[in-house]
């Protein structure tokens, strides 16, 4: 497992690329594939693959977690005993405080079960070989802000950008300047209280 940063109250950890884990147990194959997304049709859609690709595997388990508020988050058997595959996977997740990141563990049966406390071992263990073949990386949680302003106080506006650095995502001049700004969470009450004093600025 790499760790980039270290954590804040604007930031959050995701994974930057797929990776894998295999675990084996008593002859039962457990295939676990960690990735990164964004909202649920891409969850849907990374399923909908690995379900195909692994059509012959006697289970296809799965947990997510979205938002960097980590609010959105799902945990799925299917067709296992009830919490011994999806909450484990899950609770990977939650131990590595990871977000934007779908977390898949194929089982191919070896013909001994593993019992209750087994498969928990099992999944939980998969999904931290993939987890921790993963890159970790910390992202910001940034604000937008949109304000016009009259073109003689350019220069105002600019050194306000190249002082505090946000992101220049949109501009345009016409009669009236035009700029959206994106900068971290944290940081966006400073911004806006230095472009406040900027003559004619006004917010969208």
């Amino acid at each position: 497992m790499h760790y980039l940063c270290s954590m804040s109250e604007d930031t959050y950890k995701t994974i930057v690329a797929p990776s894998e884990g295999i675990y084996t147990e008593k002859r039962s194959k457990f295939i676990a594939i960690a990735l990164p997304v964004r909202t649920v049709e891409e969850v849907k859609a990374h399923l909908e693959t690995y379900q195909k690709k692994y059509y012959d595997a006697r289970h296809v388990c799965y947990a997510y977690m979205l938002g960097h508020e980590r609010k959105d988050f799902r945990a799925n058997d299917n067709g296992e005993p009830s919490g011994t595959a999806g909450k484990p996977i899950l609770g990977q997740i939650n131990s590595n405080e990871l977000t934007d990141i779908l977390v898949i563990v194929v089982r191919y049966f070896g013909g001994i079960k593993l019992g209750t406390s087994g498969l928990i071992v099992a999944y939980k263990a998969a999904a931290a070989e993939a987890i921790a073949a993963a890159t970790i990386i910390e992202k910001t949680v940034d604000e937008a802000v949109t304000f016009l302003f009259e073109y003689p106080f350019m220069n105002d506006v600019m050194r306000v950008v190249k002082e505090e650095e946000p992101e220049i995502q949109e501009q345009s001049y016409d009669m009236d300047c035009r700029m959206t700004l994106r900068i971290r969470q944290s940081m966006m009450p400073k911004l806006r209280a230095r472009l406040e004093k900027v003559e004619t600025l006004r917010f969208e």
